[in-house]
């Protein structure tokens, strides 16, 4: 989810929840992602997994920004949309994990423990190094839109 906040675009990121991530900041958060199953649509499951990590339903016009191999093997694909939301409502579903590892201990943790706006310059810092792409084309896709007769040559965009 992205927004127009005057002439600078910022990106919704989540942060992982867990203890694993619990003191990991700049190069840990993401766009919320998730699993699809065989045969589910992949653009449904990206509403669904929004859904799930964040407790907002995604509306709007969703458009394929790319997908991107992640350090794991694990392939992301990414819609981007316009919206807005208040990060403080953040309601995200939970999963169980053994912790610590090799423990036989399990515990339960929410998917993702927070969320936060940033302007692309910061997301870069932010985000994790392989989804870094997303900005790029959420970037390109933005200023194709915004290109045209109607801006004027000297207009500067921040992203």
């Amino acid at each position: 989810m992205y927004r127009r906040a005057g002439d600078a675009v910022e990106m919704f990121l989540v942060h992982p929840g867990g203890p694993y991530w619990a003191k990991k900041d700049k190069g840990a958060w993401t766009i919320p992602k998730g699993e699809y199953g065989e045969g589910e649509d992949p653009l449904a499951a990206a509403r669904r997994e929004f859904e799930e990590e964040t407790g907002f339903e995604p509306t709007g016009v969703m458009r394929e920004i790319g997908a991107v191999k992640q350090n794991s093997g694990k392939v992301v694909w990414a819609w981007a949309f316009e919206g807005d939301f208040d990060p403080t409502r953040l309601e995200s579903n939970t999963c169980e994990i053994e912790w610590p590892p090799r423990s036989g201990k399990r515990i339960t943790i929410p998917e993702v423990d927070r969320g936060e706006w940033f302007v692309m310059e910061q997301a870069r810092e932010y985000i994790r190094e392989e989804q870094r792409e997303f900005l790029a084309a959420l970037r390109d896709m933005i200023r194709g839109e915004n290109a045209g007769p109607a801006e004027s040559p000297g207009t500067k965009r921040h992203f």
